[in-house]
């Protein structure tokens, strides 16, 4: 008889990497236990998942938001509106009761279920990456890396903020049956650093009937769809607008190159319209389709010269894998969880930030047909190795609840 697993996570409306990488490790995790989903806010992706799978899903009547205002990021409103939104969601008691396990991953509302979980439960909490806003200062940057506000006057705002998170994390490593894994090498080293534990990891994965190596008929119907293209050449990036994903600097990087760039995961209107006046002073053409599905990102991919990041501190990152998967060269900034995955020169490029010439001359050779297939070759063999299955992330979860039962 399967393990039951309650599978949760806050929100799934923002539909980046975390909520990809959930959504499509959710049928081999069904395959392995007993599945119940259950989240405060869900998004379309996640509803067909589960409908197409058979997999319950709960979620409140009143779908819950992060907060907006600075007073309630002050007051750290968002923890305890969290839990009270999970405590509405009908049928989440009675399920907590019967499962084995509870296996919830990190992001705006998760650590409101926390509290709600009763202690001798057995708890995996799949953190990607300790709170950023709390612990660093990258989010508090404007698109163009300048302090928002005065860093330190914001610093003694959120104390509260990280005084309740810390409180939290200690409170679950109290629990006998509880483990914390990252997403990456990076972030499992980041976690240990910010709360003090032991912490594993458990990366995220790849699925070749998404991301195939070959362009398929479907493929080809919805890319067809986009309206406004740019004009080849152009490199894609994936993230939202801000400073930490690294787009300012993205743009700066092309200059001179006659490649476009694609941004996709939009951005704040101000912080998209400062990018666009940046990438006209700088001669690069600048594009931001509207919400792609998995299907028209994979196009996007495929067309695109390079795959490009510069992201502060990113915990592992599944572009690169995913660019892996479609065959278009990864170029990435030599920091965080980018090393678990690339191999600077045998699977794409691992770069300094701040030698934009060691740059062009990557994006030189990504234009060349023997390189990218080099690189596509040893990306996919990349896969293979780190064993980036959804199957192989479900077994990987599997053995961490029977060690945790096994207590």
């Amino acid at each position: 008889m399967k393990r039951k697993l309650l599978v949760a996570k806050g929100t799934f409306e923002a539909m980046r990497g975390a909520e990809r990488d959930l959504i499509r490790n959710l049928p081999a995790l069904a395959q392995e236990f007993d599945v119940t989903v259950a989240t405060l806010q869900p998004s379309k992706e996640l509803k067909n998942c589960v409908r197409k799978h058979s997999i319950p899903l709960l979620y409140p009547d009143i779908v819950w938001s992060p907060s907006i205002g600075v007073i309630a990021k002050i007051l750290n409103r968002d923890l305890k509106s969290s839990q009270k939104s999970w405590k509405s969601i009908s049928g989440l008691k009675e399920v907590i009761d019967e499962v084995d396990a509870v296996h919830l991953v990190s992001g705006d509302g998760s650590f409101g279920l926390i509290r709600i979980i009763p202690k001798k439960k057995a708890f995996h909490l799949h953190m990607l990456e300790p709170h950023r806003g709390l612990y660093e200062d990258v989010l508090h940057l404007d698109v163009k890396g300048e302090p928002k506000r005065n860093i330190g006057i914001t610093k003694l705002a959120l104390s509260k903020a990280k005084r309740d998170d810390s409180r939290v994390i200690k409170n679950l490593l109290k629990r006998q049956m509880s483990r914390i894994s990252g997403n990456s090498s990076y972030s499992a080293s980041r976690i240990e650093e910010v709360y003090g534990c032991e912490a594993g990891f458990i990366h995220p994965s790849v699925d070749y009937s998404e991301y195939t190596p070959e362009a398929t008929k479907e493929e080809n119907e919805v890319w067809i769809e986009l309206n406004e293209l740019p004009d080849p050449p152009w490199i894609t990036t994936v993230g939202h607008s801000g400073w930490v994903k690294g787009t300012w600097e993205t743009i700066s990087m092309l200059t001179g190159s006659g490649l476009g760039l694609v941004l996709v995961g939009g951005g704040t209107f101000e912080e998209l319209e400062e990018l666009r006046d940046h990438a006209d002073a700088r001669g690069v053409r600048f594009w931001t389709p509207p919400r792609l599905s998995n299907l028209q990102l994979t196009g996007m991919m495929r067309r695109s010269v390079a795959v490009v990041s510069m992201a502060h501190g990113e915990p592992f990152g599944l572009t690169p894998i995913e660019a892996f998967a479609v065959g278009t060269p990864a170029l990435f900034v030599d920091e965080g969880g980018f090393r678990d995955s690339i191999e600077d020169g045998v699977n794409g490029r691992l770069l300094p930030r701040d030698d934009p010439a060691e740059w062009q001359e990557a994006l030189n050779e990504a234009m060349q047909i023997k390189t990218r297939k080099r690189w596509a070759k040893a990306g996919r063999e990349k896969i293979a190795t780190m064993d980036l299955s959804p199957q192989s992330h479900s077994r990987r979860v599997s053995e961490i609840i029977e060690e945790l039962l096994a207590r």
